[in-house]
């Protein structure tokens, strides 16, 4: 059906068998967690790409609760995919560069050992008594697969939604087997609504008349209106309210014709109608019952110390993303997975991607731009490439902002304020510049904070770990003193809440550096008092003052003035004057057009008294302290 009311993330996947599908069976008893056993396993699974001779090129992809094997087409006359968007030659999953695996999950009906399949004692479907599952025993079968395919260590594991819980377990249950892990869209446990809807579900096949009792598979039809209610909550789950009002307001009232015993008043109706009653074709309704119960069970803990102990063992790098608009798996459950990371001292990039597609957003193409970026970059950086990051332009921010600066010139003098070796974390990181140049220099713990969806994807792709977030929110992420150093390079003049950013970097960090561009400088003064404009504080360009970005406007002698009243201590300061490429040693707040302070709220007896006015501009310098080594450095 090509009507665009009935286009979802289900919309061209079918029963049809698949053809380039693989099957193996270990045989032996599989002990489960829940106390349950099963004879024998058969994993369904389907391969794309070639393993390379060092065999280092896996990825494995782990399916949500409805999907299967089949990830994407193998060639053009096979059936479409759940994920062709994102797997397949010159896609962000490259299979033209790695060796793609993904299998049907236990408790599944595409060919995996499950409800609906034969019971190797009896020959019948296993039906009601098929055992208890887990996420845990899920991954443990496909782990017996990368064992028979003769795959130590994965490249990665990615998985969205219940896939996502499974890469999560990989990570933690067998924490030398990757290099990185995807999660998208999950979290490390459902929130009651979300399981609250599965009940629902599960209750609809349950009660279905035609269930009897789960054995149905001698006789059609089998609960099919039960497991399609359960499928028509799913879609409400999947879709966000700005997604419904864009599908189904402009003709709410004229509901498409479909062949149904479901209500068809409305265009929504007749949309989860038609989405309900397809699902029944391809899914097994004691499938359902089964993998929804195994997610409904997952939790690796609800606070965060729980959470990071469960996540301790990973020692891989991690992309985190979630969707700004998704309420069945909820962004902030991202978060906690993201700062249970952090706490465990983890390398980790985190994107919230801005998205009104509901939880069904990794499966769509409307963002696969922004996150398919993200996701291509990490897995070429893991794989040892540049993950594009060459082409990428060094300057941190756009031509309009006043801090905009073809060169930068203030980097090196950056860089020679932090001490050999220091962890920095670097607020309002752009694209990374600052960053590669201190991975350039040997810092090996280096991470930023960038609120700018774009930036933050170029960051992914030079390899730097990166977190987007909102500076004004402050820094409660991060742990007291978690980094040696955190800079705030040129972005003062964006944070609403100055004394609140820099009261949280001093927390955070042994040593703060800022820097930012003076106001007081001669030439932004004649600009106003000769021209009667307000300064372009860029020289030759900026923004001016109906379109700039930023809300903070401050001369050299206005932030020593916040020093002091805040009891802050200026360790050391560099004047630059750009345009001229020097340092400037003489009346600074009126030579200079940029200023670079290194603070901390350490002083020594008397260091904190006001200096008098004839003085205000000689800061006091402090000899940096060495940093403490870094024990997870190479």
């Amino acid at each position: 059906m090509t009507d665009p009311i009935f286009e979802s993330s289900d919309s061209l996947r079918s029963s049809r068998p698949l053809k380039y599908a693989k099957s193996v069976t270990f045989e032996g008893v599989l002990e489960l967690e829940c106390g349950g056993r099963l004879p024998a396993v058969t994993v369904t699974y389907e391969t794309y790409g070639r393993l390379n001779p060092q065999r280092d090129n896996a990825v494995l992809i782990c399916h949500a609760l409805s999907g299967d094997s089949h990830v994407a087409q193998h060639d053009p006359q096979d059936e479409p995919g759940w994920w062709d968007i994102a797997v397949g030659p010159g896609k962000p999953i490259d299979t033209d560069r790695y060796f793609v695996i993904c299998p049907n999950v236990l408790g599944g009906c595409r060919g995996t050992t499950g409800p609906n399949s034969p019971h190797p004692d009896t020959g019948r479907p296993y039906g009601p008594e098929f055992p208890l599952i887990t996420i845990d025993d899920v991954v443990r079968v496909q782990r017996q697969l990368m064992d028979h395919l003769g795959i130590e260590r994965l490249l990665a594991v990615i998985g969205g939604s219940m896939g996502g819980h499974m890469a999560l377990r990989w990570a933690t249950l067998y924490p030398d087997r990757m290099a990185g892990t995807v999660a998208l869209a999950t979290s490390p446990r459902l929130t009651s609504q979300a399981l609250a809807f599965d009940v629902v579900g599960r209750n609809a096949i349950l009660q279905d008349p035609d269930y009897r009792g789960g054995r149905y598979y001698d006789g059609p039809p089998g609960p099919r209106i039960g497991l399609a209610i359960a499928r028509m909550l799913g879609h409400i789950t999947y879709l966000s309210r700005e997604a419904m009002m864009r599908k189904f307001d402009a003709d709410r009232l004229k509901p498409r014709d479909v062949a149904t015993q479901f209500e068809t008043k409305f265009s929504v109706g007749s949309y989860l109608a038609y989405q309900g009653d397809r699902f029944g074709e391809r899914f097994d309704p004691n499938s359902y019952i089964t993998l929804s119960m195994a997610m409904d069970l997952f939790d690796m803990g609800s606070h965060l110390e729980e959470l990071t102990t469960a996540l301790q063992p990973a020692r891989c790098r991690w992309l985190v993303l979630s969707f700004s608009s998704d309420w069945l798996f909820p962004p902030f459950q991202s978060q906690q997975i993201v700062g249970a990371l952090l706490a465990g001292r983890k390398s980790v990039s985190y994107c919230n991607v801005a998205s009104s597609c509901g939880h069904d957003a990794f499966l769509l193409p409307d963002e696969l731009d922004s996150y398919g970026t993200m996701l291509a970059g990490f897995l070429d950086n893991l794989n040892g490439g540049t993950g594009g990051r060459d082409d990428i332009d060094v300057r941190q921010h756009p031509p309009n902002s006043i801090f905009f600066d073809p060169q930068r010139l203030d980097y090196d003098s950056l860089a020679e304020l932090i001490p050999a070796g220091a962890s920095v974390l670097d607020l309002g990181c752009g694209n990374g510049g600052l960053l590669s140049l201190l991975r350039q220099r040997g810092h090996t713990r280096l991470m930023g904070i960038e609120l700018n969806e774009a930036a933050v994807g170029d960051c992914v792709r030079r390899g730097l770990d990166v977190l987007q977030a909102d500076l004004n929110q402050g820094l409660a992420i991060f742990a007291d003193g978690q980094f040696d150093v955190v800079l705030l390079s040129q972005t003062l003049q964006t944070v609403m809440d100055v004394p609140k950013v820099i009261r949280e970097m001093l927390r955070v960090g042994r040593r703060g550096i800022v820097s930012f561009p003076n106001l007081g400088y001669h030439k932004l003064r004649e600009q106003l008092a000769r021209h009667g404009h307000a300064p372009l504080v860029a020289l030759g360009g900026g923004s001016r003052w109906y379109d700039t970005p930023n809300v903070r406007f401050l001369t050299i002698a206005d932030f020593e003035d916040f020093c002091r009243d805040h009891q802050i201590t200026i360790h050391e300061r560099v004047a630059l004057d750009t345009q001229a490429g020097q340092r400037v040693v003489e009346e600074p707040n009126r030579n200079a057009d940029l200023a670079i302070m290194v603070l901390s709220r350490e002083a020594e007896p008397g260091e904190r008294e006001k200096a008098p006015a004839a003085s205000r501009y000689t800061a006091t310098v402090v000899p940096p302290e060495e940093p403490e080594p870094d024990p997870n450095a190479d």
